[in-house]
């Protein structure tokens, strides 16, 4: 039984091992953005709210303080019962090129969900180049804007950034934030090799153009939420995407603060994952899988005592993974979260397990 397991258990180590000698290849190779001090298209920044006025009220002021010649920002206040409404007004009084897209309760839909919303947003907006966020995210400098849309003019449709999130005591927010990591570089690294499978609404941009044509398709309608992903998964490709990981192109948001507000966010975030196009399912699968019953059988070998079989390789594959790991916690100002890998490599695995139904099987029906 030992060496059954002994030998399953390295066949996935190979596998991990793998997987992370292609991140190490292909994250590097994220684009530069090189802002254009000459010419700088006009630019449509793109918020969604649903019930948003305190994170409106907080984090509004500094996405109207980009600084870029020539933006306007729309908020679509998306049958809010809260006081966006009048938070709203306030900042455009004082602020001309905020604009107010309002979705009265009663309206009838033509798409479900927050599509119904960017949808309205897109008809309003007078740019060819979309940069969306979220309420609740603050942009990590007054370049943010102009930083990720200058690949757009330079040949690019699409471009896809880093979200991450605050940083707070607890080790939900720590798994929350290494969890971010991980999926940014599996992300990236897919796109970098010509293979984009799928991005964050916190921080995408991408040309008017690529939207109205994702619209079209039959896939755009199945779900109300994954517009992000699902934008990828009908018009990016090897060569009109590319990503952006410079930490003046970040943005910041707030994590759940409790298990089970976050298992509510994280069920709809995966549900998309069904959508996926074969290969990424394949692939994305095989590492999720290969991951989790790696750290079974050693867990297993562990308590039988037998571990000593597979040590030497296991310290291997853990120590290159995470020194990928800490390449990019670096890269992404989260260097303090190293000491925290092994736990969050362990739990990883845990939480694919339980949280593989709503990739496969259930969708979510609201997009808050």
């Amino acid at each position: 039984m030992a060496d059954l397991l002994s030998y399953t258990l390295l066949i996935l180590i190979v596998l991990q091992t793998t997987y992370t000698v292609w991140f190490l290849w292909a994250m590097g190779t994220s684009a530069k953005s090189k802002l254009n001090n000459t010419v700088q298209s006009g630019i449509s920044i793109i918020i969604c709210a649903k019930n948003e006025a305190d994170n409106l009220l907080k984090n509004l002021p500094q996405i109207l303080a980009q600084q870029h010649p020539d933006f306007e920002v729309i908020v679509v206040d998306d049958a809010s019962s809260d006081d966006t409404a009048s938070i709203l007004q306030n900042f455009a009084a004082k602020h001309s090129q905020l604009k107010i897209v309002t979705i009265e309760k009663d309206e009838k839909r033509l798409l479900p969900g927050k599509k119904f919303a960017l949808s309205k947003a897109v008809a309003r907006a007078k740019n060819q180049l979309l940069l969306l966020t979220d309420a609740d995210c603050t942009p990590a400098s007054e370049h943010w804007a102009g930083m990720m849309t200058a690949p757009l003019q330079n040949g690019k449709e699409l471009v896809a950034g880093y979200g991450g999130y605050n940083k707070y005591s607890g080790w939900l927010n720590k798994f929350i934030r290494w969890e971010t990591i991980h999926t940014f570089i599996q992300f990236s690294s897919y796109a970098n090799t010509g293979m984009p499978y799928m991005a964050v609404g916190r921080n995408i941009a991408y040309k008017k153009t690529l939207l109205l044509t994702a619209q079209e398709t039959e896939l755009w309608s199945v779900l109300p939420s994954g517009d992000d992903d699902l934008l990828i998964r009908t018009t990016a490709n090897r060569n009109n995407t590319t990503i952006i990981a410079e930490p003046d192109a970040f943005t910041f948001s707030e994590a759940k603060n409790n298990i089970k507000d976050w298992l509510a966010q994280k069920q709809r975030h995966l549900s998309t994952g069904k959508l996926y196009k074969r290969h990424h399912r394949v692939l994305l699968s095989l590492y999720g899988l290969s991951h989790g019953l790696m750290w079974l059988f050693f867990l297993l070998l562990l308590s039988m005592g037998q571990a000593h079989l597979v040590m030497g390789t296991m310290i291997l594959r853990c120590a290159l993974t995470w020194t990928i790991w800490a390449i990019a916690a670096f890269s992404l100002q989260e260097r303090w979260l190293i000491l925290w890998f092994p736990v969050c490599d362990i739990a990883w695995a845990i939480y694919n397990f339980a949280l593989s139904p709503y990739i496969f099987f259930k969708n979510k029906h609201q997009w808050t």
